[in-house]
């Protein structure tokens, strides 16, 4: 055992997987061997998902069998629908989601099935119930099936049009199943590390989720679309762009959105979502979100050398789409879930339990002392 520490566990190696390669070096991200490039041009999301937990991508008959095997399962129970409805909307809308998982994972039929064909079922139910969750606790209303968007829609825009609650356009629709499937998977990041931990003590799919979305609420890992945002609403104007940054670098804030503990060269994933969130402004004839994003990233390349990751031009493109900031994050998760569950049917196909050591720095050879004789 080596002595050396690695803080945060950086540059460790702490398993192996095939579902995602993060290449440091070049900044190339694949999942399953294939470009995330190609993906997003040309995949939707359900082959996306079916690529992940299947292993390989499916053809035409394999798709129709999983898209209807997505749509047969997204309602959720209408206790649940209510008790979402009973959380106070001021409620940071992770803590609500991550009750609503707990709770579909007491309900769960295959819900004691650790094999590997019992969490593809969980899997694809989650997956598919994320919307109607997501739906429950902004709208706060059932559905109307005369105003939803038709069984077979897509997954995008199933959950564009409930949110939204009108029938969405198809750049629209395509814009948001790329950001599903950017977000879709990146290798052991601390959530699906979580998840993992929490998967390989044999524990079920939900509990391990519940473990991901926990650890994505922390703003260090998810919430930076949503901190994005709120600066873009605070600076509003072009011209006031570098002002309000130069008081961010006097206070030493952090600007959130740059930066990545990997891809210290670039983010293959924000050079994607950045065209579709500038064709939306020009679209909607709303462009100064996209400037104003584009005049802080020169900014913060020029005097930081950071780059822009998945979550900055994630934001404007969300607030385009008529998607409520408070939301931003659990649209991370209805995306995500698709790799955490992936690694999840990883880990208990081949697992071994997680357990790290840890240097101990505190005191040593203390003496004990009765309760009698203590100052």
């Amino acid at each position: 055992m080596t002595n050396e520490v690695h803080h945060g566990l950086e540059g460790v190696l702490a398993g192996e997987s095939a579902i995602c390669e993060v290449d440091h070096k070049s900044g190339g991200l694949r999942y399953r061997g294939y470009a995330i490039e190609d993906l997003a041009a040309h995949a939707s999301f359900e082959e996306v998902l079916y690529l992940l937990l299947m292993g390989s991508l499916p053809n035409q008959s394999a798709l129709a069998g999983f898209q209807k095997g997505l749509i047969g399962t997204r309602a959720i129970p209408e206790k649940l629908f209510d008790l979402l409805q009973d959380i106070s909307p001021s409620v940071n809308r992770m803590d609500a989601l991550r009750t609503a998982v707990s709770y579909l994972g007491m309900g769960d039929t295959d819900r004691e099935d650790n094999s590997h064909t019992g969490n593809l079922k969980k899997a694809i139910r989650l997956t598919a119930q994320m919307p109607a969750l997501l739906a429950a606790l902004h709208v706060f209303v059932k559905e109307d099936n005369s105003d939803s968007p038709e069984p077979a829609a897509s997954h995008a825009e199933h959950l564009l049009g409930i949110l939204t609650e009108s029938k969405p356009d198809a750049f629209s629709i395509k814009a948001l199943e790329v950001a599903l499937i950017l977000y879709a998977e990146h290798e052991m990041n601390a959530s699906t590390f979580a998840a993992r931990v929490t998967a390989s003590s044999l524990s079920d799919m939900h509990s391990a989720v519940v473990s991901g979305i926990g650890t994505l609420k922390g703003p260090l890992h998810g919430g930076a679309n949503e901190a994005v945002m709120e600066m873009l609403f605070k600076i509003d104007q072009l011209g006031d762009v570098r002002i309000y940054l130069a008081d961010c670098f006097a206070k030493k804030e952090r600007i959130m959105g740059f930066g990545h503990r990997v891809l210290k060269k670039g983010d293959p994933r924000s050079d994607i979502i950045k065209q579709y969130s500038k064709e939306l402004g020009e679209r909607k004839k709303e462009t100064k979100w996209y400037e104003m994003s584009i005049k802080i990233e020169e900014i913060i390349r020029e005097e930081k050398g950071f780059y822009p990751n998945l979550d900055f031009y994630s934001a404007s493109l969300f607030y385009l789409l008529g998607l409520p900031a408070p939301l931003y994050t659990p649209l991370f998760v209805c995306s995500r879930v698709a790799g955490w569950t992936a690694h999840i049917i990883e880990q208990h196909d081949q697992n071994r339990l997680i357990r790290p050591r840890c240097r101990y720095t505190g005191e040593k050879d203390q003496t004990f002392i009765p309760l009698s004789g203590r100052k």
